[in-house]
Protein backbone atom coordinates (compact mmCIF):
# COMPACT_ATOMS: atom_id res chain seq x y z
CA UNK A 1 0.00 0.00 0.00
CA UNK A 2 1.57 3.27 -1.16
CA UNK A 3 1.07 6.81 0.04
CA UNK A 4 -1.13 8.79 -2.33
CA UNK A 5 1.03 11.91 -1.88
CA UNK A 6 4.64 10.79 -1.96
CA UNK A 7 4.52 7.20 -3.18
CA UNK A 8 6.25 5.91 -0.06
CA UNK A 9 4.96 3.23 2.29
CA UNK A 10 1.49 4.13 3.60
CA UNK A 11 0.77 3.70 7.32
CA UNK A 12 -2.90 4.65 7.41
CA UNK A 13 -5.85 4.13 5.09
CA UNK A 14 -8.80 6.56 5.21
CA UNK A 15 -11.78 4.80 3.67
CA UNK A 16 -14.04 7.87 3.89
CA UNK A 17 -11.58 9.72 1.59
CA UNK A 18 -10.38 6.63 -0.31
CA UNK A 19 -6.72 7.48 0.26
CA UNK A 20 -3.70 5.87 1.93
CA UNK A 21 -1.00 8.05 3.48
CA UNK A 22 2.38 7.79 5.12
CA UNK A 23 2.89 9.22 8.58
CA UNK A 24 4.19 12.62 7.48
CA UNK A 25 1.52 13.15 4.82
CA UNK A 26 -1.24 12.04 7.20
CA UNK A 27 -0.18 14.66 9.74
CA UNK A 28 -0.26 17.29 7.00
CA UNK A 29 -3.66 16.00 5.87
CA UNK A 30 -4.97 16.23 9.45
CA UNK A 31 -3.74 19.80 9.77
CA UNK A 32 -5.28 20.79 6.42
CA UNK A 33 -8.66 19.37 7.41
CA UNK A 34 -8.54 21.26 10.68
CA UNK A 35 -7.50 24.54 9.04
CA UNK A 36 -10.13 24.17 6.32
CA UNK A 37 -12.81 23.90 9.02
CA UNK A 38 -11.40 26.87 10.93
CA UNK A 39 -11.33 29.07 7.81
CA UNK A 40 -14.64 27.88 6.35
CA UNK A 41 -16.57 28.79 9.48
CA UNK A 42 -14.49 31.79 10.54
CA UNK A 43 -13.62 30.29 13.90
CA UNK A 44 -10.56 32.39 14.78
CA UNK A 45 -7.56 34.15 13.32
CA UNK A 46 -3.78 34.18 13.91
CA UNK A 47 -3.97 36.92 16.55
CA UNK A 48 -6.78 35.45 18.63
CA UNK A 49 -6.22 34.02 22.09
CA UNK A 50 -7.64 30.51 22.17
CA UNK A 51 -8.59 28.59 25.30
CA UNK A 52 -8.72 24.86 24.57
CA UNK A 53 -10.76 22.68 26.93
CA UNK A 54 -8.71 19.52 27.52
CA UNK A 55 -10.05 16.42 29.22
CA UNK A 56 -6.95 14.25 28.87
CA UNK A 57 -8.35 12.33 25.89
CA UNK A 58 -6.98 12.04 22.36
CA UNK A 59 -9.29 14.61 20.76
CA UNK A 60 -8.73 17.57 23.07
CA UNK A 61 -5.00 16.96 23.58
CA UNK A 62 -4.61 16.40 19.84
CA UNK A 63 -6.40 19.67 19.14
CA UNK A 64 -4.22 21.63 21.57
CA UNK A 65 -1.10 20.02 20.09
CA UNK A 66 -2.15 20.75 16.50
CA UNK A 67 -3.11 24.38 17.12
CA UNK A 68 0.16 25.04 18.94
CA UNK A 69 2.11 23.35 16.14
CA UNK A 70 0.28 25.52 13.60
CA UNK A 71 1.38 28.66 15.44
CA UNK A 72 -1.79 29.72 17.26
CA UNK A 73 -1.81 31.41 20.66
CA UNK A 74 -3.24 28.63 22.82
CA UNK A 75 -3.78 27.90 26.50
CA UNK A 76 -5.30 24.71 27.89
CA UNK A 77 -8.03 24.46 30.50
CA UNK A 78 -8.67 21.24 32.44
CA UNK A 79 -11.62 20.72 34.76
CA UNK A 80 -11.00 18.09 37.43
CA UNK A 81 -14.43 16.54 38.07
CA UNK A 82 -13.51 14.58 41.18
CA UNK A 83 -14.50 11.20 39.70
CA UNK A 84 -12.70 8.54 41.73
CA UNK A 85 -9.50 7.47 40.02
CA UNK A 86 -10.56 8.54 36.54
CA UNK A 87 -10.18 12.28 37.17
CA UNK A 88 -6.75 11.88 38.73
CA UNK A 89 -5.55 9.74 35.83
CA UNK A 90 -6.90 12.29 33.37
CA UNK A 91 -5.13 15.14 35.16
CA UNK A 92 -1.88 13.18 35.15
CA UNK A 93 -2.05 12.84 31.35
CA UNK A 94 -2.81 16.56 30.98
CA UNK A 95 0.07 17.62 33.23
CA UNK A 96 2.56 15.37 31.45
CA UNK A 97 1.37 16.69 28.09
CA UNK A 98 1.71 20.32 29.22
CA UNK A 99 5.24 19.71 30.47
CA UNK A 100 6.28 17.93 27.26
CA UNK A 101 4.70 20.51 24.95
CA UNK A 102 5.72 23.56 26.96
CA UNK A 103 2.16 24.87 26.93
CA UNK A 104 0.22 26.40 29.82
CA UNK A 105 -2.76 24.42 31.05
CA UNK A 106 -4.95 25.94 33.75
CA UNK A 107 -6.54 23.45 36.14
CA UNK A 108 -9.73 23.99 38.09
CA UNK A 109 -11.36 21.53 40.50
CA UNK A 110 -15.12 21.16 40.72
CA UNK A 111 -14.85 20.45 44.44
CA UNK A 112 -13.28 23.86 45.07
CA UNK A 113 -16.12 25.63 43.26
CA UNK A 114 -19.14 23.48 44.10
CA UNK A 115 -18.13 22.29 47.53
CA UNK A 116 -18.38 18.64 46.51
CA UNK A 117 -17.69 16.34 43.58
CA UNK A 118 -20.04 15.72 40.65
CA UNK A 119 -20.92 12.26 42.00
CA UNK A 120 -21.66 13.62 45.48
CA UNK A 121 -23.87 16.34 44.02
CA UNK A 122 -25.73 13.72 41.99
CA UNK A 123 -26.50 11.62 45.06
CA UNK A 124 -27.51 14.56 47.19
CA UNK A 125 -29.72 16.21 44.58
CA UNK A 126 -31.16 12.95 43.21
CA UNK A 127 -30.26 13.97 39.67
CA UNK A 128 -28.38 12.04 36.96
CA UNK A 129 -24.62 12.55 37.09
CA UNK A 130 -24.37 13.59 33.43
CA UNK A 131 -27.04 16.27 33.89
CA UNK A 132 -25.16 17.90 36.75
CA UNK A 133 -21.83 17.52 34.95
CA UNK A 134 -23.22 19.31 31.89
CA UNK A 135 -24.52 22.23 33.95
CA UNK A 136 -21.23 22.62 35.81
CA UNK A 137 -19.06 22.28 32.69
CA UNK A 138 -21.01 24.87 30.70
CA UNK A 139 -20.80 27.38 33.53
CA UNK A 140 -17.11 26.89 34.37
CA UNK A 141 -16.00 26.69 30.72
CA UNK A 142 -17.69 30.01 30.02
CA UNK A 143 -16.21 31.58 33.12
CA UNK A 144 -12.71 30.34 32.27
CA UNK A 145 -13.00 31.71 28.71
CA UNK A 146 -13.88 35.27 29.70
CA UNK A 147 -10.31 36.48 29.20
CA UNK A 148 -9.93 34.80 25.79
CA UNK A 149 -11.25 35.43 22.31
CA UNK A 150 -12.59 31.94 21.78
CA UNK A 151 -13.14 28.62 23.55
CA UNK A 152 -12.25 25.53 21.48
CA UNK A 153 -13.38 22.00 22.29
CA UNK A 154 -12.26 18.67 20.87
CA UNK A 155 -15.61 17.46 19.51
CA UNK A 156 -14.88 15.36 16.42
CA UNK A 157 -16.89 14.22 13.39
CA UNK A 158 -18.24 11.16 15.20
CA UNK A 159 -19.41 13.27 18.16
CA UNK A 160 -21.16 15.81 15.98
CA UNK A 161 -22.79 13.24 13.67
CA UNK A 162 -24.09 11.25 16.65
CA UNK A 163 -25.52 14.40 18.24
CA UNK A 164 -27.19 15.34 14.96
CA UNK A 165 -28.72 11.88 14.59
CA UNK A 166 -30.18 12.07 18.09
CA UNK A 167 -31.56 15.56 17.54
CA UNK A 168 -33.21 14.52 14.29
CA UNK A 169 -34.66 11.27 15.65
CA UNK A 170 -36.33 13.21 18.47
CA UNK A 171 -36.97 16.39 16.40
CA UNK A 172 -35.20 18.60 18.90
CA UNK A 173 -35.82 21.78 16.91
CA UNK A 174 -34.14 24.07 19.42
CA UNK A 175 -31.00 21.96 19.51
CA UNK A 176 -30.97 21.61 15.72
CA UNK A 177 -31.13 25.38 15.43
CA UNK A 178 -28.07 25.80 17.61
CA UNK A 179 -26.00 22.79 16.52
CA UNK A 180 -23.01 23.86 14.50
CA UNK A 181 -19.23 24.13 14.53
CA UNK A 182 -19.46 27.71 15.85
CA UNK A 183 -21.60 29.18 18.61
CA UNK A 184 -21.13 32.90 18.29
CA UNK A 185 -20.31 35.12 21.24
CA UNK A 186 -23.29 36.48 23.15
CA UNK A 187 -23.32 38.89 26.03
CA UNK A 188 -21.60 37.05 28.86
CA UNK A 189 -20.91 33.95 26.76
CA UNK A 190 -17.63 33.21 25.02
CA UNK A 191 -17.51 32.25 21.34
CA UNK A 192 -17.29 28.45 21.16
CA UNK A 193 -15.80 26.50 18.26
CA UNK A 194 -15.21 22.88 17.26
CA UNK A 195 -12.23 22.78 14.88
CA UNK A 196 -12.26 18.95 14.64
CA UNK A 197 -15.85 18.76 13.38
CA UNK A 198 -14.68 17.14 10.12
CA UNK A 199 -11.84 15.05 11.56
CA UNK A 200 -13.06 11.58 12.51
CA UNK A 201 -12.34 9.80 15.76
CA UNK A 202 -10.18 7.32 13.85
CA UNK A 203 -8.16 10.22 12.47
CA UNK A 204 -7.68 11.87 15.87
CA UNK A 205 -6.51 8.53 17.31
CA UNK A 206 -4.04 8.08 14.45
CA UNK A 207 -2.83 11.66 14.84
CA UNK A 208 -2.25 11.20 18.57
CA UNK A 209 -0.33 7.97 17.90
CA UNK A 210 1.85 9.45 15.16
CA UNK A 211 2.59 12.58 17.20
CA UNK A 212 3.41 10.63 20.35
CA UNK A 213 0.59 12.07 22.45
CA UNK A 214 -0.02 10.06 25.61
CA UNK A 215 -3.73 10.26 26.45
CA UNK A 216 -6.23 8.52 28.71
CA UNK A 217 -7.85 5.69 26.79
CA UNK A 218 -10.70 4.89 29.16
CA UNK A 219 -13.91 6.88 28.92
CA UNK A 220 -15.80 8.50 31.76
CA UNK A 221 -17.37 5.70 33.87
CA UNK A 222 -20.66 7.58 34.01
CA UNK A 223 -20.97 7.59 30.22
CA UNK A 224 -21.70 3.86 30.06
CA UNK A 225 -24.99 3.24 28.33
CA UNK A 226 -25.25 6.82 27.01
CA UNK A 227 -27.49 7.17 23.95
CA UNK A 228 -24.68 9.00 22.12
CA UNK A 229 -22.59 5.82 22.24
CA UNK A 230 -25.47 3.86 20.70
CA UNK A 231 -25.89 6.47 17.94
CA UNK A 232 -22.15 6.29 17.22
CA UNK A 233 -22.44 2.53 16.87
CA UNK A 234 -25.32 2.87 14.40
CA UNK A 235 -23.40 5.41 12.32
CA UNK A 236 -20.27 3.23 12.39
CA UNK A 237 -22.25 0.33 10.90
CA UNK A 238 -23.54 2.58 8.11
CA UNK A 239 -20.06 4.03 7.55
CA UNK A 240 -18.62 0.53 7.23
CA UNK A 241 -20.98 -0.18 4.33
CA UNK A 242 -20.94 3.33 2.85
CA UNK A 243 -17.66 5.16 3.62
CA UNK A 244 -18.00 8.93 3.83
CA UNK A 245 -21.58 8.85 5.15
CA UNK A 246 -20.76 10.75 8.35
CA UNK A 247 -19.09 13.59 6.47
CA UNK A 248 -21.96 13.87 3.97
CA UNK A 249 -24.54 13.69 6.77
CA UNK A 250 -22.98 16.48 8.83
CA UNK A 251 -21.88 18.67 5.93
CA UNK A 252 -25.31 18.41 4.31
CA UNK A 253 -27.00 19.44 7.54
CA UNK A 254 -24.75 22.49 7.95
CA UNK A 255 -25.62 23.60 4.41
CA UNK A 256 -29.33 23.02 5.02
CA UNK A 257 -29.22 24.76 8.40
CA UNK A 258 -27.58 27.86 6.96
CA UNK A 259 -30.39 28.26 4.42
CA UNK A 260 -33.47 27.02 6.26
CA UNK A 261 -33.01 26.95 10.05
CA UNK A 262 -32.63 29.95 12.32
CA UNK A 263 -31.20 29.61 15.81
CA UNK A 264 -33.92 30.03 18.45
CA UNK A 265 -34.15 33.51 19.91
CA UNK A 266 -33.70 33.67 23.65
CA UNK A 267 -34.02 36.54 26.07
CA UNK A 268 -31.09 36.65 28.48
CA UNK A 269 -30.68 38.50 31.74
CA UNK A 270 -27.79 38.52 34.24
CA UNK A 271 -28.10 36.14 37.16
CA UNK A 272 -28.42 38.26 40.34
CA UNK A 273 -26.09 35.87 42.18
CA UNK A 274 -23.13 35.65 39.78
CA UNK A 275 -23.92 37.81 36.75
CA UNK A 276 -23.97 34.79 34.40
CA UNK A 277 -26.48 35.20 31.55
CA UNK A 278 -29.64 33.14 32.08
CA UNK A 279 -33.17 32.82 30.74
CA UNK A 280 -34.56 32.44 34.25
CA UNK A 281 -34.42 34.51 37.39
CA UNK A 282 -31.35 32.63 38.65
CA UNK A 283 -28.91 30.59 36.54
CA UNK A 284 -28.92 26.81 36.81
CA UNK A 285 -25.47 26.69 38.38
CA UNK A 286 -26.43 29.02 41.21
CA UNK A 287 -29.65 27.07 41.75
CA UNK A 288 -27.65 23.87 41.96
CA UNK A 289 -25.13 25.37 44.36
CA UNK A 290 -27.87 26.86 46.55
CA UNK A 291 -29.65 23.52 46.83
CA UNK A 292 -26.42 21.81 47.85
CA UNK A 293 -25.86 24.40 50.57
CA UNK A 294 -29.44 24.70 51.79
CA UNK A 295 -29.89 21.33 53.44
CA UNK A 296 -32.68 20.35 51.05
CA UNK A 297 -30.23 18.09 49.27
CA UNK A 298 -30.23 14.64 50.87
CA UNK A 299 -28.47 11.41 50.11
CA UNK A 300 -30.38 9.17 47.78
CA UNK A 301 -29.65 5.47 47.23
CA UNK A 302 -31.56 5.67 43.95
CA UNK A 303 -28.93 7.57 42.00
CA UNK A 304 -25.49 6.05 42.20
CA UNK A 305 -22.43 5.80 40.05
CA UNK A 306 -21.16 2.62 38.48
Amino acid sequence: MKCRMCGGKAEVHLRSHNISLCREDFVRFFHRRLLRTVNRFGMFGPGDRILVAVSGGKDSLGLLHALKKLGYDVTGYHLHLGIDGYSDRSLEKVEKFAEREGVEVKVERVGDVLGCTIAEASRRLRRPTCSICGTVKRYLFNRAARDYDVLATGHNLDDEAATLLGNILHWQEGYLGRQGPVLEEEEGFAKKVKPLSFNSEYETAAYAFFEGIDYIVEGCPYARGATSIFYKGVLNRIEEEMPGTKIRFLDGFYSFRRKHIRPPEVSLRPCPECGYPTTGEICNFCKLKARLQSGRATLSPAVRGP
